[in-house]
């Protein structure tokens, strides 16, 4: 069969040509590319430029002013302007306190301490540290101490606990501690009180879950027991 031939449009045995519908979404592709390629080359343009002005910074000859002050250092046998700022940053460093009065908490526990100069000698509630009963407190409570070694002898420190169990009460001097050894020896002591374990230093929100009626002595989430037959 031979194909019939159209005013307007020719066909073949193959296929149709191209409607003219189809030529305008052809040539909406090609501006879109151009105004891509156009946006492209802009910003190649825009970076070049950049690292050409960047480049001509760096070849600019020094100010007067900066010379003039390494010229006056270096006769002086000073060092440089940007060793001098950085030696002088380290000496701005903090130095560490002598005295220090911090807080800790667990659960509804509350410890305040106070640590001064002295000789070692750390009371809780009035009692020394190492008479504190029962052993298994007294160990969790010492925790921070054994952990640095003689370091702490150095100072005294009064601590004063309220509230909630011995549990907890045991758990906030601990905090306590740790916090007060880690303002008054440095970073590194925080460091490794955070590496032994974070709730030295970082308060613990963590609570119990409080009972249900109609059976809270079950616990929180008891319940009797169902028969479905």
């Amino acid at each position: 069969m031979v194909a019939k031939k159209e005013t307007g449009k020719e066909t073949t045995s193959k296929g149709r040509k191209e409607s003219p519908s189809q030529k305008p979404a052809k040539t909406q592709k090609e501006r879109m590319k151009q105004l891509i390629e156009e946006k492209m080359e802009k910003i190649r343009s825009q970076e070049l430029t950049g690292e050409a002005a960047e480049k001509a910074k760096e070849k600019q000859p020094a100010k007067k002013e900066d010379k003039e002050m390494e010229s006056g250092l270096k006769k002086e046998g000073a060092e440089a302007p940007s060793v001098a700022r950085a030696t002088f940053k380290r000496e701005k460093a903090k130095p560490l306190p002598s005295t220090v009065f911090v807080t800790g908490k667990r659960k509804r526990a509350i410890a305040r301490a106070l640590f001064r100069p002295g000789k070692g000698i750390i009371k809780v509630n009035s009692v020394p540290i190492e008479l504190v009963m029962p052993d298994m407190f007294r160990l969790k409570m010492m925790e921070p101490l054994m952990l640095i070694g003689d370091e702490w002898r150095k100072f005294d420190g009064k601590i004063t606990v309220r509230g909630g169990g011995p549990s907890g009460q045991a758990d906030a001097v601990r905090q306590v501690i740790a916090r007060g050894l880690s303002e008054l020896l440095g970073p590194e002591v925080r460091k490794t009180f955070l590496s032994y374990d974070r709730n030295l230093i970082v308060y613990d929100s963590r609570r119990t879950e409080p009972h249900k009626p109609p059976h809270s002595s079950w616990g929180p989430r008891r319940y009797k027991q169902r028969s479905k037959r």
